[in-house]
């Protein structure tokens, strides 16, 4: 079988656990690489003729090592359970084009973060970029103050980001732009599923996604942390539910079925986060999802304006799974979105 370029990645990165300093580095640049921005398989690069090292971050020597293992063969075996369940980039375009119309029917991301936290791109920058991938709608998610860590903000700062987020909007709206910012948080959650900020503030806001940033190693079934998001009141959308991080820890377990279906009772979303280092909703959990029926949000989690291109890899999951196109809610017009979000505000009105 031809070694694929999920395989390059995991024996580069094997490689890496053994190096040091700039060796190291490297390895471990080119293993992501071959994983997160190859969107062609590397032995149909060499067998086109082409050079190895038209590839991103593939210099002369791990080209030499690439050639070696296409020609050789070797057995690779399964990765560790913190690197297993990834897709690549090739993977990920070769199940888009299957069905092309999955990119096009995209109409935005509701998971980006600026410099007001830990983006490292303004506002005007990451709509910018929105606007030039011809989206017509972003939600900005900053962190809550309960993540300091990652620059979380309070209620005051947050209203004040809506009078910059209307500034903006009405600039896009002057120069006849199709994008709209929506204004949205990602809010921290603590294991009861409960949030960190007022609730009249979040009730002013276009969209609202709920997230684990803590105690996210354990190993018992976390199922009621999980229900217990889903049922809090404010919180549209339940952002990298599994909180699994690519060589770093697997993710918290659940019985999915009863998640999912709690979440398309009460008509939230379950998100699909489409970081590479997350994938998170899989492709494996997503099928529980489908059956459940539930709602799914493909956003990509974006933290600088280069990364707004991994929202293939959401995209692929949703397909891969089966995730009908009714249930994306980043298929919908800006006006059918914020019908839903104001549903569930009107309801948590009357909670």
């Amino acid at each position: 079988m031809t070694v694929s370029n999920a395989d390059i990645g995991e024996l580069l990165w094997r490689e890496s656990e053994a190096a040091e300093g700039q060796r190291r580095y490297a390895l471990r640049r080119a293993a992501r690489a071959a994983l997160h921005l190859w969107p062609e398989e590397a032995a149909a690069v060499a067998a086109s003729g082409a050079e190895l090292t038209s590839l991103a971050y593939v210099g002369p020597r791990i080209a030499a090592r690439i050639e070696r293992w296409l020609e050789r063969q070797p057995e690779v075996t399964a990765p560790p359970a913190t690197r297993r369940g990834y897709m690549t980039r090739a993977d990920a375009v070769r199940i888009l084009r299957r069905d092309p119309s999955w990119t096009t029917r995209y109409r935005g991301d509701l998971q980006l973060h600026t410099t007001f936290s830990d983006g490292a791109a303004t506002l005007t920058q990451m709509s910018e970029a929105a606007a030039a991938r011809g989206y017509e709608f972003v939600a900005i998610t900053d962190h809550t103050k309960g993540l300091p860590i990652a620059g979380g903000k309070d209620e005051i700062a947050f209203a004040g980001q809506a009078t910059e987020i209307a500034a903006r909007n009405h600039q896009l709206e002057e120069e006849g732009a199709r994008l709209r910012v929506l204004r949205g948080i990602e809010m921290n959650l603590d294991s009861k599923g409960e949030g960190d900020m007022d609730p009249a503030l979040l009730r002013t806001l276009d969209v609202v996604l709920g997230a684990f940033h803590s105690q996210l190693r354990e190993r018992e079934d976390r199922t009621e942390r999980y229900l217990a998001a889903v049922r809090n009141p404010e919180v549209h959308v339940l952002a990298h539910p599994r909180n699994r991080m690519f060589s770093r820890r697997v993710g918290l377990s659940a019985d999915w079925s009863r998640v999912a279906a709690l979440a398309a009772e009460l008509d939230k979303a379950l998100e699909i986060d489409a970081t590479p280092d997350r994938q998170d909703l899989d492709v494996e959990t997503l099928a529980v999802v489908k059956d459940a029926g539930c709602r799914v949000a493909i956003d990509t989690d974006s933290h600088s304006v280069m990364e707004l291109q991994f929202v293939d890899f959401g995209l692929a999951a949703a397909l891969a799974a089966g995730i009908p196109e009714d249930r994306v809610v980043n298929f919908q017009p800006r006006d059918e979105l914020l019908s839903w979000t104001a549903s569930l505000r009107e309801r948590a009105a009357h909670v």
